[in-house]
C-alpha cells in the first residue's frame, strides 16, 4: 500500500510523503483501534510511538541526578494543600 501523507516544508509548501507500508499490519491497526481511517490510525500510532520514546528517555537519567536525603517530600506536599 502507498500511503500520501502531506507535510509542511521549510520553505512554506505542502510536499507528499508516500510510505510503502505493510497491507496487513495496517488493517490490524485499523481494526485493533476502531479507527476511521488509515491516516487516524498511522498518525495515532505514530504519536504513541514518539511519546513512549520520549518517556523511555527518562531512564538515561538513573544514576546521573543527586538525591538529598535530608529532602522531605511529605513537607512540600503538605505546603499544597
Amino acid at each position: 500500500m502507498a500511503l500520501t501523507h502531506w507535510r509542511v516544508s521549510p520553505y512554506g509548501s505542502n510536499l507528499p510523503t508516500n510510505l510503502k507500508l505493510d497491507d496487513k499490519l495496517i488493517e490490524a491497526t485499523v481494526k485493533l483501534g476502531n479507527f476511521k481511517s488509515k491516516q487516524e490510525a498511522v498518525n495515532t500510532a505514530l504519536a504513541e510511538f514518539v511519546s513512549r520514546r520520549q518517556r523511555l528517555r527518562i531512564l538515561d537519567l538513573a544514576g546521573k541526578i543527586a538525591f538529598d536525603p535530608k529532602w522531605d517530600y511529605k513537607k512540600m506536599r503538605r505546603g499544597r494543600s
